[in-house]
């Protein structure tokens, strides 16, 4: 496996939608945590999943204590002058590790960090380090599969499980296969497709609160799906849309539960107790426990 995470790789080409070109440069051996606010503040055990995860397969993990927002709900709100400073604390922080690489366990920070810093930042003195850092970050089922070239993490997880498929994952980073593939190796693992498992699950980010009814309708048809799958769990990239949708599922009484891919991929045992991702989560801070 050494031989593999040391192979350049060329992620994505631009294509005119927002996708970046990302490199990797050999060798590979270091990457630095991105942990999103979610995660930090109300599932800190997806982050320490996926620490295990990349620790297991051969990487050293470097958690910069000093992160903090990405600011994309002030972003996607319209504030870009209040997120400016939040995206250059960002770029300085991580901008100036060793790492080879920033693995973040959200399809949508990912985005935020790839796609739009370089517009936030353009004319600032960051611009060039906002340039660089959003070539080095990647989404964490990204890395595994196209960085690390890792499908089988040596997971196991004997349930049925959905995948839903969220909209910054999918249509700003283009990942489609990538985590469906790491599902298809996890050992006792039935994966099964639930009914239109592209479409947004409502949440939104500020969206929620700005339309709730809206939002809410949307998450009732993707909990409805989830059930018409016949999964006993629902997982995603995204800790918010895992939220959300637990919510829901809770709120009709679904025997369907939630859990992220990180969490799925660090069970190596028979987990007949498996913690759902967004049910009973820690709600204090991931720092102290995934920094070393």
């Amino acid at each position: 496996m050494g031989d593999t995470l040391r192979r350049p790789t060329q992620l994505q080409k631009t294509d005119g939608m927002g996708s970046k070109a990302c490199t990797i440069v050999e060798p590979m051996k270091k990457v630095a945590m991105f942990i999103p606010c979610f995660v930090d503040q109300l599932n800190p055990e997806v982050g320490i999943d996926m620490a295990r995860v990349l620790r297991r397969i051969g990487y050293s993990v470097d958690f910069p204590e000093a992160q903090t927002c990405c600011g994309q709900p002030a972003f996607n709100s319209g504030y870009w002058q209040e997120a400016r400073p939040l995206a250059e604390r960002f770029v300085k922080i991580f901008g100036a590790l060793d790492a080879d690489a920033i693995v973040c366990p959200s399809g949508s920070c990912t985005t935020m960090v790839r796609n739009f810093y370089p517009d936030l930042l353009a004319g600032s003195s960051r611009a060039g380090d906002a340039a660089k850092v959003a070539t080095r970050i990647f989404e964490f089922s990204e890395f595994l599969v196209k960085v690390a070239q890792v499908a089988d993490v040596g997971a196991n997880f004997p349930h049925r499980v959905a995948y839903h498929d969220a909209c910054h994952a999918l249509r700003e980073l283009r990942l489609k296969q990538e985590p469906r593939e790491l599902l298809r190796h996890v050992r006792g693992l039935e994966f099964v497709e639930m009914p239109y498992c592209e479409e947004c699950c409502g949440f939104g980010g500020t969206f929620a609160t700005k339309f709730p009814m809206i939002s809410s309708a949307m998450g009732e048809t993707k909990a409805a799906n989830a059930e018409t799958s016949g999964a006993e769990y629902v997982t995603s990239t995204d800790p918010s849309c895992l939220m959300h949708i637990d919510g829901i599922l809770r709120l009709r009484k679904s025997p369907v539960r939630t859990i992220h891919l990180a969490s799925i991929l660090a069970q190596t045992a028979a987990p007949a107790e498996a913690e759902p991702a967004s049910r009973g989560a820690d709600a204090q801070g991931a720092a102290g426990k995934v920094a070393r």
